[in-house]
């Protein structure tokens, strides 16, 4: 046997091992679609037949969501035209026009025996009614005479929909099969448990959706979730009742926090609201210098300029400060607990839901339990912040630890470092980068709740946006966010510095 007999013998034996059934009609198709790269059409009838339950049974289930999003839809196209009622709309619109017009047919009665003078305008909108009646009724007409074209459109793409499965089935099995060559953990053959997952879903998904939209008077229940509301009502008197517990039990806590809080936030206020307004121009124009260069530093005495003609620097200084405050709480407790979670995975894996919740959830929740627990005020806009802002400095350090070379770490074990030497002097600084994004993350984040601060007792330039939205103030709303954006910007620009090539 020669060496090229022998080869496809191994490819037909490994083809037969991957398809199961009818291996001798895939070996076939995979040479001719093997024979130049990229996909080439094929034409696989039993696909085409049994599609998406085909694509399911072979293990392709990205594929068979595909041909199953695109089959219903077109089933619930042919059984809405088949057996649903198209002008039923109409109907009971044109039902509840024809009883308001009986009775004010009865009302023009009355008038007219009666010589009321409100007789004309009665008969304009009994006019006006019966011009709404014949509507609905030649809507409906309309409706119903459209069900043989919607039949015909359903089988028009349930027809594309089967013709695509056909053509693309075979390309897709290969892929999967060049795939499977090098790891043979994915699905392959026929399976029995594919074939009724598939079949049972397509049938629950079509069947369902096309009954829900052609019948819905069959089974009410499609139309809406089962439910019962008493059972949410005792849910959150649960829920209300466990902040109620949490609060008389923790008193002393959220009032520790809420102490240490207010003391943080009174010195920065003193320090930026206090300080006379030209002292925080040089300081804050020479940091900017300092850190990002002449362009930077003439941004910012700008926009510090810019917030004080226009009437905002208190307001903008109050701002500074809340952020001030969630920022260094949220930096300081965010940096240490990313180093060590990138140092103990396991707790990285506890810790990353409760970050993934804490990002996730609405800015706007946040308020609920701050409220309940610290009241409103800014103590509680401070919690609230840090709460939103806290998760991309954790995420960065964690990050820019574990993509420190490993290279490196060795050889400074090998030159005898210490564990405190070989986070300072190793892995901090070549993480310095991603760690420094983290911060500036975290700063920007937490200067995007001070909308959502303000209305919960916030001070600060929030207060003005809110107003403009109460009052619907386009003016003071474009300037107050305006004021905003410089804010964040001198702060962006401060903490990115020069950029480095």
């Amino acid at each position: 046997m020669s060496p090229r007999d022998s080869s496809d013998s191994s490819l037909e034996n490994l083809v037969a091992t991957f398809a199961g059934s009818n291996s001798g009609y895939y070996s076939r198709q995979f040479a001719y679609l093997s024979e130049a790269p990229g996909f080439r059409a094929s034409f696989n009838p039993m696909a085409g037949l049994a599609s998406p339950v085909w694509f399911g049974a072979r293990g392709l289930w990205s594929w068979f969501l595909v041909f199953l999003l695109a089959e219903t839809f077109a089933y619930i196209q042919i059984f809405r035209g088949w057996l649903g009622n198209l002008g039923q709309d109409q109907l009971e619109r044109a039902e509840a026009i024809r009883r308001t017009l009986a009775t004010r047919l009865e009302q023009i009665e009355a008038a007219r025996q009666s010589g009321d003078s409100s007789l004309e305008a009665l008969e304009r909108a009994a006019q006006s009614l019966q011009r709404a009646l014949d509507d609905s009724l030649s809507a409906a007409q309309a409706a119903s005479g459209d069900a043989l074209a919607l039949v015909l459109f359903g089988l028009a793409i349930l027809a594309a929909a089967k013709l695509s499965a056909a053509v693309i089935a075979n390309w897709a099995l290969e892929t999967r099969f060049t795939r499977w060559r090098s790891d043979q953990s994915l699905a392959s053959g026929l399976s029995t448990g594919r074939v009724i997952a598939a079949t049972v879903v397509f049938v629950c998904a079509a069947g369902l959706s096309s009954l829900r939209f052609a019948r819905p008077d069959i089974v009410p229940m499609l139309l809406d979730f089962p439910t019962d509301k008493n059972f949410r009502i005792a849910t959150a008197d649960w829920i209300k009742d466990g902040f109620e517990w949490a609060k008389s039990s923790g008193a002393e806590f959220f009032n520790a926090i809420t102490l240490g809080v207010r003391s943080l936030l009174d010195g920065l206020e003193i320090v930026f609201v206090g300080t006379p307004w030209p002292v925080i121009i040089i300081f804050v124009g020479m940091l900017a210098w300092l850190t990002g260069g002449s362009r930077v530093a003439i941004f910012t005495i700008a926009a510090l300029a810019y917030l004080g003609i226009l009437g905002f620097w208190e307001k903008a200084m109050t701002t500074i400060s809340l952020l001030g405050a969630a920022a260094m709480v949220s930096i300081t407790l965010g940096i240490p607990l990313g180093i060590l979670c990138a140092r103990r995975p396991r707790l990285f894996a506890i810790i990353r839901p409760i970050l993934d919740f804490m990002q996730s959830m609405p800015s706007f929740v946040y308020l609920i339990p701050v409220i309940a627990f610290f009241g409103a005020g800014k103590p509680a806009a401070i919690v609230a912040t840090l709460i939103f802002g806290s998760p991309p400095v954790i995420r960065l350090t964690v990050l820019g630890l574990q993509q420190v070379p490993g290279t490196v770490r060795e050889a400074a074990l090998a030159f005898g470092a210490t564990p405190a030497y070989l986070l300072f002097k190793v892995d901090l600084p070549l993480a310095a980068r991603t760690i420094m994004a983290g911060v500036n993350q975290t700063i920007l984040m937490s200067l995007a709740m001070v909308v959502v601060a303000s209305l919960i007792g916030a001070k600060g330039l929030g207060e003005d946006v809110l107003e403009a939205l109460q009052f619907a103030s386009e003016g003071q709303g474009i300037l107050a966010g305006l004021a905003i954006l410089f804010c964040a910007l001198i702060l962006d620009r401060i903490v990115a510095g020069k950029p480095q090539n």
